[in-house]
C-alpha cells in the first residue's frame, strides 16, 4: 500500500552525501555567515564513512559550528 511507504520503518533518516542512502550517525550543524544569523543551523545527516568528507567540505568554507552524534530523528536541530 501506499501509506506502507510513508511509515516510521520505512523512511529512516539517511546520509546526506550524494547517491548515499546509509543510516545517518551524526548530525554536522552548520549555517553561512553571509546568509544566515550566527545562532541559525542547518543540518545535514551523516553516515559512519562520510562524516568527515561532509564535515571538511563545510570546515573549509567556514560553514562547520559543531557535530554531534545521530540516533534518532527526535535528536535532530529543526532549524
Amino acid at each position: 500500500m501506499v501509506e506502507d511507504l510513508f511509515s516510521p520503518a520505512v523512511l529512516q533518516p539517511q546520509c546526506s552525501a550524494k547517491g548515499c542512502r546509509a543510516a545517518a550517525a551524526w548530525q554536522l550543524l552548520w549555517n553561512n555567515p553571509k546568509l544566515h544569523t550566527p545562532e541559525y543551523r542547518k543540518t545535514w545527516l551523516a553516515c559512519v564513512d562520510h562524516r568527515e568528507t561532509l564535515g571538511s567540505f563545510l570546515d573549509a568554507r567556514g560553514f562547520l559550528r559543531e557535530v554531534k552524534p545521530f540516533t534518532a530523528a527526535g535528536d535532530a536541530v529543526i532549524s
